[in-house]
């Protein structure tokens, strides 16, 4: 399942494209004034769907404004074939550029070809299991509020959540925070996984498993 964002002027292609996405079991967020997509919050989508010729805000000039601030795949749907447009869509940063009339099947399959593959480095921020990280201010929340982190838990949460099903050694674990060259050993990381429990827990968050025998994942 993924939170797709669909922005096009048209309401008939936006219910189709939404009865299209729920084959699938995706959750749509549909939009038909694409001024307001510049003010959204970003981490709530795992795909964007967006169409071009848009009155208002075209879709060049929208993936334009947002892509900084977007990890996410960014598809074009758009009557648009010229070479050059596909050139001038993909080279603002678009993914993929699908055309109109588009068969369903096809739409389906490149959604969800994208949503696979898409195992680019997070560079803003990301969402999972209820909290938020913030990746340039190293900052974590929760319904709303900071989570009071020290720098080193922060980091083994981000770690474990970029790293989200993976079982990972309390050796793994210290190596990949404070490098070979820390200057304690893996046990502290018990410690500092009780301490990020016992914060996430105030939240009624619990997202990371004990392997017993093996170390910790976050889920």
């Amino acid at each position: 399942m993924a939170r797709i964002l669909v922005v096009d002027d048209e309401p008939a292609m936006l219910q189709l494209i939404r009865r299209v996405l729920e084959k699938d079991g995706h959750i749509s967020t549909l939009v038909s004034d694409a001024t307001t997509v510049p003010t959204m919050n970003f981490l709530n989508f795992d795909l964007i769907l967006l169409d071009i010729m848009m009155p208002g805000l075209d879709g060049f000039d929208l993936c334009r404004q947002i892509r900084s601030r977007v990890d996410c795949p960014i598809l074009f749907l758009t009557a648009k074939t010229q070479e050059n447009d596909i050139v001038q869509g993909l080279g603002i940063g678009a993914d993929d550029y699908i055309t109109k009339p588009f068969g369903m099947a096809e739409l389906r399959a490149r959604i969800n070809a994208h949503l696979r593959r898409d195992t680019r480095e997070k560079k803003n921020a990301f969402s999972l299991s209820g909290v938020v990280f913030q990746l340039n201010a190293k900052e974590a929340e929760a319904g709303g509020q900071k989570l009071p982190f020290t720098k080193s838990e922060y980091e083994i949460c981000e770690y474990l959540a970029l790293h989200h099903g993976q079982t990972f050694t309390r050796e793994q674990i210290y190596e990949a925070v404070f490098g070979y060259d820390g200057e304690s050993d893996s046990s502290v990381i018990s410690t500092h996984i009780k301490n990020i429990r016992a914060k996430l827990a105030t939240c009624r968050l619990a997202p990371i498993e004990t392997v017993w025998g093996v170390g910790y994942k976050w889920v």
